[in-house]
């Protein structure tokens, strides 16, 4: 048994930060990695999904300039597109081991499980720590589809070793990931066909952002399927797939790929020998300062049931150094904001008004469409819209949804006002400059005055 000052479990963007912190500060820090470093976001998620996009989207853009009298022959290299997702995949899962051990990280590459005293071991060694952190992400959960087993298919764990595009994907999802990867290789050159459950995709979002993105996927060619689902899948010959629809229709694809949703990587732990408890769906049962049921042991992002974006996850580790230096940092004390990178693109911040009145909040609405303004008749840009959300009796700026062109960016401008109280009686007198989409941000304000 080993005694060091801190362990952490799995290298992903929460606690890599955490333990080369703690390492600069002169302490005894290990790190348990069982597969590549840098977890999900540097390797199945944000790095080779965005890497992958920037090639999708220009190809998109360049057919698209037609409306602009340009006219593009469009030729995809689609082997190099994806040795370029993995280059720069590999490139930062490297830089990720080098900052680690550059930091004084003990790093032990083996899988970690809990024993009864709470200790941790891997690898053949065995550690002891005032402070523990499981930091192991999550991965794909795969849909109870008969057949599915001796079928040949994609995760977002594996669709990044593909060479060849597809002449016809399947896709059976309607959130992030879907819809992402989904108008990515429709852009790209593939036949893409969505399977979605429910009514519309991305369903957790207001109807008016799932029509937004219903138009602009089928002006990329893919196959909306609503209210489908898969009742069987069967293999075919050169690793096809055909998929039995619940309808009576068969789907027959060179690729299929599962976007159902996500389980935390938690089993593998053994977090119940040391008295750790998971909640119902696996992830470990934190309090609002991200400690276990164990003293001692802490646990980030979506291992805790956290928003599955990797800034939550890298933010928690800043409320854990703070919570051990006494300050009165919370899990959830900070207004969530995220995108999603299609195009258009959705950015969005805080409350809508729907989850505003779940919490019997009271609210005004500013909207403006944005395919109709001057930015976007001027280049060519996809329609969208913004909208404001605003507390009717404080007047406080409260959450924004905004549907365009680079609004990933653009929102942070309002997850600032968010985050510092700024009113929409503030907003509305400021002067931005024409012709920009942050011109009608004051307009959105203005949209959302108390009628006089």
């Amino acid at each position: 048994m080993e005694a060091v000052d801190a362990i952490v479990i799995g290298s992903g963007q929460g606690g890599i930060p955490f333990a080369t912190t703690l390492a600069e500060q002169g302490r005894r820090v290990v790190l348990f990695e069982r597969e590549r470093f840098g977890g999900s976001c540097i390797n199945w998620g944000c790095t080779p999904s965005k890497a992958f996009l920037a090639a999708a989207h220009a190809a998109g853009r360049a057919s698209a300039a037609e409306v602009l009298g340009v006219n593009c022959h469009v030729t995809v290299d689609f082997p190099k597109v994806m040795g370029r997702v993995r280059e720069i995949r590999d490139r930062f899962a490297r830089s990720t081991q080098s900052r680690l051990e550059a930091a004084g990280v003990e790093v032990v590459e083996a899988e970690a499980s809990f024993a009864e005293q709470g200790h941790v071991r891997g690898g053949g060694r065995s550690f002891s720590a005032p402070v523990t952190v499981i930091d192991t992400g999550s991965s794909a959960a795969l849909p109870p589809i008969p057949g599915l087993q001796e079928t040949s298919y994609f995760t977002d764990h594996n669709i990044w070793e593909l060479e060849r595009c597809p002449e016809r994907t399947l896709i059976i999802g309607g959130g992030f990931i879907a819809l992402e990867i989904g108008q990515g290789l429709a852009r790209l050159g593939s036949e893409v066909h969505l399977l979605v459950r429910g009514d519309r995709v991305l369903a957790k979002e207001s109807p008016q952002v799932s029509a937004v993105l219903e138009e602009a996927l089928q002006r990329d060619g893919v196959v909306l399927h609503r209210r489908s689902e898969a009742k069987r899948a069967s293999p075919l010959a050169g690793n096809r797939v055909a998929l039995a629809l619940n309808n009576g229709e068969m789907l027959e694809g060179d690729a299929l790929l599962l976007a159902t949703g996500r389980r935390p990587n938690t089993k593998a732990l053994h977090a119940d020998r040391a008295g750790i408890e998971l909640d119902e769906r696996g992830h470990i049962s934190v309090d609002d300062h991200l400690e276990s049921t164990r003293p001692g042991v802490y646990a980030f992002g979506e291992a805790a049931g956290q928003p599955a974006f990797t800034h939550v996850s890298w933010e928690d580790h800043r409320r854990l150094l703070a919570t051990l230096a006494g300050q009165p940092r919370r899990r959830d004390d900070r207004v969530l904001a995220y995108a999603v990178f299609t195009e258009p693109q959705v950015g969005r911040a805080g409350l809508s008004p729907e989850q505003a009145a779940a919490k019997g909040v009271a609210v005004r609405e500013g909207y403006v469409d944005i395919g109709n303004t001057n930015r976007a008749i001027e280049w060519g840009h996809d329609p969208g819209f913004f909208q404001l959300t605003v507390d009717a009796e404080s007047d406080r700026i409260i959450g924004a949804t905004l549907v365009g062109y680079e609004t990933a960016e653009l929102v942070h401008v309002l997850l600032d006002l968010i985050e510092t109280g700024v009113t929409a009686s503030q907003l509305e007198p400021l002067q931005h400059i024409h012709p920009t989409y942050g011109e009608y941000l004051p307009s959105l304000a203005r949209a959302a005055r108390q009628p006089e």
